[in-house]
């Protein structure tokens, strides 16, 4: 005979309500799920490298190699990422970082030494930052339009300030930087300052209001603004700190080339969009993650030189993160369907 069980009732006599998980405890475990799906790509990856090429590949100096060709990208990813969570997008940070690199490289910055330069690239990163956001914020342009007007101008800027010549770097201080003497315990500066930018752009999406604010604009700016969160001056920090970023990893460029040259940061913008979508950020905005943004230009990194070491052609390299993106905004598509 089966046994019926009431349920619980409180003071009143009334049925007490179930008590549901959070809300947040879902969107944990899809992070995690998707953090976990990254890090095992990223491991086989590094397993085909590892039989492929295990001599070459699992050298010291070619995984050094990786990190250090990821930081620059990686930085730029970092201030991508906040901006697509907004519900934006940025164009214009590969002609940015080109900008600011000529410009920090010319005859009269580097008379200014290590300082200078390093000036110099954050003051030419944040400006044309600050002329996206205006742009967006108060002019109401739309990001495409206005990061694609900025990518158009800064290229040919960056053109005409170098007439398309080479600039080299003669500041010791900044040449120092990309030899080996400068490591700290066998990890280069580059993939140091990469590392910071990473855990501050973490602590800073996940710990503070100005995080909660970017995901609430991108979710809903209206309700965003009906919340009493200023949303125009709030895309005006965005393009800031993506400009920001671009002025970083413009002074790192310098530093891992030794020069400035109007070519540099050729489709960054591509690339940045590309890692912030396989790590789960979605284009329409709301949501997103920086841990999940660098595994993604990890990943970009690694397939890059597997293909440089089995001597493969660029353009199967450029069919298979085609191939790759696309999986992810179909697995990205389910996600947002079962949710």
């Amino acid at each position: 005979m089966t046994q019926h069980v009431s349920p619980p009732r409180d003071g009143t006599g009334k049925a007490a309500p179930v008590a549901q998980p959070p809300a947040w405890r879902g969107v944990i475990a899809r992070a995690d799920v998707r953090t976990l799906t990254l890090l095992g790509v990223l491991a086989v990856l590094v397993l085909i490298g590892g039989i492929t090429k295990p001599d070459e590949f699992l050298d010291t100096r070619n995984l050094q190699l990786v990190l250090t060709q990821a930081s620059v990208i990686g930085v730029v990813t970092v201030g991508m990422t906040f901006v697509i969570i907004s519900g934006g997008i940025d164009l214009s940070v590969g002609a940015v970082v080109a900008l600011a690199s000529v410009w920090a490289t010319t005859v009269a910055t580097q008379e200014y030494g290590f300082l200078g330069i390093l000036f110099t690239a954050l003051v030419v990163g944040v400006g044309c930052g600050l002329v996206n956001g205006v742009l967006i914020a108060y002019g109401a342009m739309v990001p495409f339009i206005a990061t694609l007007a900025m990518l158009a101008s800064a290229r040919g800027l960056a053109l005409q300030i170098t007439d398309g010549r080479t600039q080299i770097v003669t500041v010791d201080g900044i040449l120092d930087l990309g030899e080996r003497d400068s490591y700290v315990l066998g990890i280069p500066p580059l993939v140091l300052v990469f590392a910071a930018v990473t855990i501050v752009g973490w602590l800073v999406l996940n710990r503070t209001t100005f995080g909660r604010r970017t995901v609430a604009v991108g979710g809903n700016a209206e309700a965003a603004r009906l919340a009493g969160i200023d949303v125009r001056r709030q895309r005006l920090y965005l393009y800031l700190l993506s400009g920001l970023c671009c002025g970083i990893a413009a002074f790192l460029l310098i530093i891992l080339s030794g020069s400035g040259q109007n070519t540099n940061g050729n489709l960054y913008e591509l690339d940045a969009i590309a890692a912030a979508i396989i790590g789960g950020t979605l284009l329409s905005g709301g949501r997103g993650t920086i841990v999940g943004s660098v595994l993604g230009v990890l990943i970009f990194t690694t397939i890059t030189n597997i293909f440089a070491l089995n001597n493969l052609q660029s353009d199967v390299q450029q069919i298979a993160k085609g191939a790759i993106i696309v999986a992810a905004v179909l697995v990205q598509r389910r996600t947002a369907s079962t949710t």
